[in-house]
């Protein structure tokens, strides 16, 4: 991040409220914002009728703006089986491989289970444990990840991004655990992963490449469960529309696991009332990876 991006979000002078005290006001529905909100809701729709108004990108900041102060954090979490931590008894030369493999600059800290959360772990606390020897190649002094970790905050799945994010901004913290009513870690959530809902995806050079479907020779597609509907439509020519009560299904996963009531296992075959098959490829217990969609088979006839 930027030391302009920075000081936006870190700006507090006590002699004006900061950025996001000023937006929390706004989104909250006082009803002195409510003028403001209703001036932007009219300068989006006067933009739609008026295209040189707002560039679509303009319009569509403004848009999840307006939105905004209705997410919550359980809407933006990262899952808890996707979630990448680190045990608080292991080694600096095995903290920095998990690093490099999760391509994440801070990470959880857990004592035993992820449900035992202590802290985060920065890679910035990490290089400073580097010291620079007589002969001018480096070395990484030895330390517990206790020794060098951080707090962490904790938010349940049903509060405001908006407050999780004002919360960030004052404890200049930008990782946050979703604990559920037991206790336990629900997800994860970054300052990263609230920004995007007004600005739409950051990418970075780490990111990985959206998931996208691969034509198989034989007919059909390969492809990452993670995948859009609307973009596997527009790649395959391939819909599945969605019955009532399935309007939350984004992704061919959670397509195949609504059909199912479960989770599937590698190897199962879903068929989809729109004449498609799905073979679960590579799954887990606790989400489908990768499918392979082809069109149904016709049911064989017998002479009458």
């Amino acid at each position: 991040m930027s030391d302009a991006h920075r000081g936006f979000l870190d700006n507090d002078d006590d002699r004006s409220p900061s950025f996001f005290k000023r937006l929390a006001h706004l989104l909250r529905g006082d009803t002195a914002a409510a003028a403001i909100r209703e001036s932007l809701e009219e300068v989006i729709e006067e933009s739609d009728r008026q295209s040189a108004a707002l560039s679509a990108p303009e319009r569509t900041m403004l848009a999840n703006l307006l939105k905004f102060g209705e997410i919550q954090v359980k809407d933006v979490m990262v899952p808890r089986a996707d979630i990448v931590a680190v045990e608080e008894k292991t080694s600096l030369a095995d903290l920095i491989l998990l690093f490099r493999k999760a391509q994440h600059s801070r990470l959880p800290v857990y004592r035993e289970t992820l449900d035992d959360p202590i802290g985060l772990v920065h890679l910035k606390s990490v290089l400073e444990l580097l010291e620079t020897e007589a002969d001018g190649n480096f070395h990484l002094r030895e330390a517990p990840i206790a020794e060098i970790k951080h707090d962490i905050l904790f938010a349940p799945p049903s509060m405001p991004v908006l407050e999780l994010l004002l919360k960030m901004q004052t404890s200049h913290t930008h990782l946050a655990l979703v604990i559920d009513e037991y206790g336990g870690t629900d997800g994860l959530v970054s300052i990263e992963d609230i920004i995007e809902q007004i600005v739409g995806d950051i990418a970075d050079e780490h990111d990985e490449e959206a998931p996208h479907a691969r034509p198989l020779t034989g007919g059909g597609f390969v492809a990452d469960a993670r995948i859009d509907l609307e973009d596997f439509k527009n790649e395959t020519g391939i819909a599945f529309p969605l019955d009532e009560g399935q309007e939350e299904i984004d992704t061919l996963g959670g397509v195949v696991v609504s059909l199912l009531g479960r989770v599937p296992q590698r190897g199962e075959i879903v068929a989809h009332p729109a004449g498609y098959e799905f073979e679960v490829l590579e799954a887990d217990p606790r989400r489908v990876k990768r499918l392979c969609i082809r069109p149904s088979a016709p049911l064989a006839t017998g002479a009458g």
